[in-house]
């Protein structure tokens, strides 16, 4: 069955076009994303600008193209953090359904973080040993950690932290000021306090583009290199010195970068911010880069949902 998943974030959309094989298996065919800034301004006006949706409508033309031309069965869309909180998101939806042909389900933060547990853990799991994981999934408005053991989640939380949250609320300058810093600080300890240290030989693994960005740095890459990125390794010391360095460098500067994608350059410190504090909180001195994440996950369901 060839089915096509998309991930309409805040930031972010990501597009999957897939086989699934009757054992579980998915095979990529097409994997796309694009920087929408869908969320952009939800924060503070929850609403979606009309601009905004028309600038997605025709991203998401652009990937039923593509559905179509890779002979898609079926497209399952999933909305997260910005259409949890946009006033009118069901005006959206209903002109996606109109114009488009597909519906689009609006996930709760535990789903979210469920579905993209199962999503990032596909590329990890032995079928020689046992596992087990937290993801940590850093996006545009909200923040998900989710443990479990294998494909199995144990427990899951959903934080309303976004680096496009965090960034509209207190890192407005380029550079931020060290008072906007201490302001973001305590908003993001505040928010992970429960977060509980990770359990022995725990992996901690992280999606979404603040960790794929982050690794593309560190592997000096002129293009993404999606195979290069996936499963590669960030330590704590040197995700501190990739913040520092772009601590005191203007949005443009940081856009000097190969790897650093227009969209993301003035959001991209709040999320290694975010990222800085949640390896603090979980005494982690690693972290592993998954490419895969929500996108993976809705194909996953739909294998459970076949076979159950």
């Amino acid at each position: 069955m060839r089915l096509t998943t998309i991930d309409i974030g805040t930031n972010t959309i990501l597009m999957l076009v897939a086989d699934l094989h009757p054992d579980g298996r998915i095979l990529t065919i097409r994997d796309e994303h694009v920087i929408a800034g869908l969320g952009r301004g939800v924060d503070e006006n929850r609403r979606i600008s009309s601009e905004t949706i028309e600038r997605v409508l025709n991203f998401l033309r652009d990937f039923k193209r593509i559905s179509d031309e890779n002979a898609s069965e079926r497209i399952i869309a999933s909305g997260t953090s910005a259409l949890r909180d946009a006033a009118n998101r069901d005006d959206f939806i209903a002109a996606i359904a109109e114009q488009l042909g597909f519906t689009v389900e609006v996930l709760g933060g535990d789903e979210e973080a469920e579905l993209t547990y199962i999503g990032a853990v596909t590329e990890f799991l032995q079928a020689e040993k046992e596992r087990s994981f937290a993801v940590l999934d850093i996006g545009g408005g909200s923040t998900e950690l989710t443990l479990g053991t294998d494909d199995r989640v144990r427990s899951k939380q959903s934080l309303d932290l976004g680096c496009v949250r965090l960034t509209e609320r207190f890192l407005k300058s380029s550079p931020p000021s060290s008072l906007s810093m201490n302001h973001a600080l305590n908003e993001i300890r505040s928010k992970i306090g429960s977060y509980p240290g990770l359990p022995a030989a725990t992996e901690l693994i992280g999606v979404a583009g603040t960790l794929t960005t982050l690794a593309a740095m560190d592997l000096g890459l002129e293009s993404y290199d999606r195979a290069r990125v996936s499963g590669h390794v960030l330590t704590f010391e040197t995700i501190q010195q990739i913040f520092n360095h772009l601590r005191i460098k203007s949005v443009s500067e940081i856009l000097e970068h190969p790897q650093v994608l227009a969209g993301r350059a003035d959001i991209l410190l709040a999320g290694i911010l975010i990222l800085l504090e949640v390896m603090k909180k979980l005494n982690a001195g690693r972290i592993t880069v998954s490419d895969r994440g929500l996108r993976f996950g809705l194909v996953a369901r739909e294998h459970h949902r076949a076979t159950s």
